[in-house]
């Protein structure tokens, strides 16, 4: 991918990997993620539905994969991710005393940051849109706190969820990362240690996906959930991975390689409409 090494895209191909994973499911099971995909069995043309979304999700993901149609492929993840974060509002309207819906509210939104960063990241220099980018990607600090909040809220039953094998403990994990969690979005939104943090809450999220949905899985190779459970785990660890990606990339962003009166000035160097320098793509 042009003169950028392979490292510095890893969050966009696993975040397109997340969306072709949720693309290969609906359309080998006729169904959405459940339950994460909030959709309930009574919505007409449910089946259709759920393989015209994962046509659209498939599509999508594979489109990040090619300079000329990434920004198309953001633009649509965004959108789907965008519906799937509204559908959930309802249902914790009903019920405001019960988290579990407004922490799946949270986690289609991060879905919706990372697709709305990348579409920033490619949109032409100097639009409204590429000046939005680092705002953006603030914006998933509000999901990291939700995740640190349901950590809370699901404790102690989310101790069953953390491997014993794991030392020193399972509360230990626990505690560390939902503490981890509140300390990586005040660093995110505040913008105070944000490379850092958004790396280290990369590692969490991702963490989860090798030690506790995989071997789930291996074990259940049958059960649906196991599959959406994978591929939803995917697509959240690419989240956090395309936001870290962003943030480090304009946190690196030469202030050595200006004029010195510019580096002085704290301005963000330009990127050029001709070759969109500064995106992820190069």
């Amino acid at each position: 991918m042009q003169n950028r090494s392979l490292a510095s895209h890893l969050g966009t191909y696993v975040y397109a990997a997340g969306a072709v994973f949720l693309g290969l499911l609906g359309i080998a099971s006729g169904d959405f993620a459940t339950t994460w995909q909030h959709v309930g069995p009574n919505v007409p043309l449910r089946e259709p539905l759920a393989y015209l979304t994962a046509g659209i999700e498939l599509s999508a993901g594979l489109a990040l994969l090619w300079r000329r149609t990434a920004r198309a492929g953001a633009l649509t993840l965004t959108v789907v991710y965008l519906i799937f974060t509204l559908v959930w509002v309802p249902t914790y309207i009903q019920d405001l005393r019960n988290f579990d819906p407004l922490g799946n509210v949270f986690e289609q939104f991060s879905l919706v940051v990372a697709g709305a960063v990348l579409l920033a990241s490619f949109s032409p220099a100097g639009s409204i849109l590429s000046r939005l980018e680092s705002n953006f990607a603030r914006l998933y600090g509000l999901s990291a706190i939700s995740f640190g909040i349901g950590h809370i809220y699901y404790m102690p039953g989310m101790l069953t969820w953390i491997p014993r094998w794991l030392p020193p403990s399972q509360m230990f994990w626990a505690y560390v990362t939902t503490i981890g969690f509140f300390l990586a979005a005040i660093a995110i939104i505040s913008d105070i240690l944000a490379p850092l943090a958004s790396r280290l809450i990369t590692a969490e999220i991702f963490a989860f996906e090798i030690l506790v949905w995989i071997p789930k899985l291996v074990a259940g190779p049958h059960d649906h959930f196991n599959w959406a459970g994978n591929a939803i785990s995917v697509a959240l660890s690419g989240a956090p991975w395309v936001v870290s990606d962003s943030i480090c990339r304009v946190a690196n962003r030469a202030p050595q390689n200006l004029p010195p009166e510019t580096a002085l000035s704290g301005d963000e160097p330009k990127r050029t409409a001709k070759t969109g320098e500064g995106s992820v793509w190069q």
